[in-house]
């Protein structure tokens, strides 16, 4: 799988128990937020560990690739643009994020948004499960069932935002159970009829 996507817009928030873990109230429209193109990494490729952060955190996610130019669609009309799905890991420096108080600089890192091992077409997302291990261990479990806002109408909602162009990226929310990755761990995204997204942690040298 090699995609180039001129964005990857990610929301924020967007599972009810991991708004929870945050403490964060309920958003009532969703939280978006942009990746750089330069953060895209693929299956099997090394996530950097940056000197710049002490807390380098998995997010796994179901990540929405889209077909062709979107703009101002409806939310009935949302699965003609849609290519397929894939498995994203929304890698994030948590002291960043906090200390920072916005979430640019803490999930813009180059390596920071591993996608694959494939794009899965004419999948239902609507009851997906979401699991997330580190070292061979259950750290993530979900379903795309409990997401605040699904999948047609984030797309609807982004396309009136911004024009998505085709092979953009769309990162629905993690749920709850992130947590710290270390040098040296192996981190694996598994989501239902999709497979398994597989990536290290390396220093930065």
């Amino acid at each position: 799988m090699k995609i180039k996507p001129s964005k990857i817009v990610a929301v924020g928030l967007n599972y009810r128990d991991h708004a929870g873990e945050m403490a964060a109230e309920i958003p009532e429209t969703p939280i978006l937020f942009l990746k750089p193109p330069s953060a895209v990494i693929f299956n099997n490729d090394a996530i950097v560990y940056p000197p710049q952060t002490r807390e380098l955190h998995y997010e796994a996610e179901l990540a929405v690739v889209i077909r062709d130019r979107t703009r101002n669609i409806s939310e009935k009309d949302a699965t003609k643009h849609i290519l397929g799905f894939t498995c994203a890991n929304d890698v994030t420096a948590r002291d960043l994020q906090k200390l920072d108080g916005q979430w640019t600089r803490a999930k813009s890192f180059d390596t920071f948004c591993p996608l694959g091992p494939k794009i899965v077409s004419g999948l239902s997302p609507d009851n997906l499960s979401v699991k997330l291990f580190l070292n061979g261990e259950l750290k993530q479990s979900s379903s795309t069932a409990n997401l605040i806002f699904g999948v047609n109408y984030l797309v609807s909602f982004i396309s009136r935002v911004m024009t998505l162009e085709p092979e953009d990226v769309i990162l629905t929310g993690t749920p709850a159970g992130i947590g710290p990755m270390q040098v040296g761990d192996e981190v694996r995204v598994e989501i239902e009829g999709i497979g398994s997204l597989v990536n290290k942690i390396k220093g930065w040298r």
